[in-house]
């Protein structure tokens, strides 16, 4: 596994941690829900044989700790953190990939910051509204607030996965103790981070509205992602969705919401030939 360099960067309202490997076009990693930039270590290392890969910790996650404590970030919040990190790594716009969450946040970037971007590569947007059955999803995620507060975070994280259909077929990890460090201290901050996503992430980006006229504008710039093995479950369904509003075709990726965890190998060779200079576009 490559060895980051690390920085930090002072936002309004926040100090954003990021992780650096390798060299090239810049590329910018941004996670999804109650993660961090460590849930890209299984495929930082073969991108960076191709780019200068880029990995923050969204604020209010692990180390990009908000100032002051508390808020609910917005959507263009996290955008602008992203763009203001790309000020800060590269010269020029840069490539983008997000994943669920981040995914939406890639979004709003492109819709909001286009100068800022080369390609967006959204994996997976949970925009919920495109949807027909999306007031049944609101009132899921409602309902999982309301868990949260009631019977804590490990049932309630339960009852969002099963809803959203990514709890069947769910890989069991081992005891924390048997896991190697790197790995057992990602696994101890996503914990960490699963009330603040149930508190102030999970009902704030299901109920994102893509700009839809803005990234038609920007469409020569945008894949949007769906995992191979996650094309019934609501994020891959979202992500349709949003292709077919847009135009665009949907961009096969291998695995499911999680590829690039279940198969880093195949999931970075994939990113790399989207998006590599002289890349497909489609």
């Amino acid at each position: 596994m490559t060895t980051p360099r690390t920085g930090t960067l002072e936002v309004p309202g926040a100090r954003l941690h990021y992780e650096v490997r390798g060299s090239g076009p810049v590329l910018v990693l941004i996670h999804g829900g109650s993660g961090d930039a460590g849930v890209f270590q299984g495929i930082a290392g073969p991108l960076a044989a191709h780019f200068t890969v880029v990995a923050p910790d969204r604020r209010g996650h692990s180390r990009s700790p908000l100032d002051p404590p508390g808020a609910t970030p917005r959507v263009a919040d996290h955008s602008d953190d992203i763009g203001r990190l790309i000020g800060e790594v590269s010269d020029g716009p840069a490539l983008v990939y997000g994943s669920s969450s981040g995914a939406v946040v890639a979004l709003d970037l492109l819709a909001r910051h286009p100068d800022r971007v080369r390609t967006v590569l959204a994996h997976e947007p949970p925009v919920a509204g495109l949807l027909p059955d999306a007031a049944a999803y609101r009132r899921l995620f409602a309902d999982v607030r309301v868990t949260h507060r009631r019977q804590g975070t490990a049932v309630a994280m339960q009852q969002f996965l099963a809803g959203i259909g990514l709890a069947e077929g769910a890989r069991e990890l081992p005891p924390l103790s048997e896991l190697p460090l790197p790995l057992r201290e990602l696994m101890e901050r996503m914990t960490a981070n699963q009330p603040f996503f149930l508190e102030h992430e999970m009902i704030e980006v299901t109920s994102y509205e893509p700009a839809a006229d803005a990234l038609r504008k920007a469409a020569d710039r945008l894949l949007v992602g769906v995992g191979r093995d996650s094309v019934r479950q609501m994020p891959g369904r979202t992500g349709a969705a949003l292709a077919t509003r847009l135009g665009l075709k949907v961009t096969e990726l291998p695995g499911g919401h999680t590829g690039y965890v279940e198969n880093p190998a195949a999931f970075a060779a994939r990113l790399v030939e989207l998006l590599a200079d002289g890349a497909l576009t489609a």
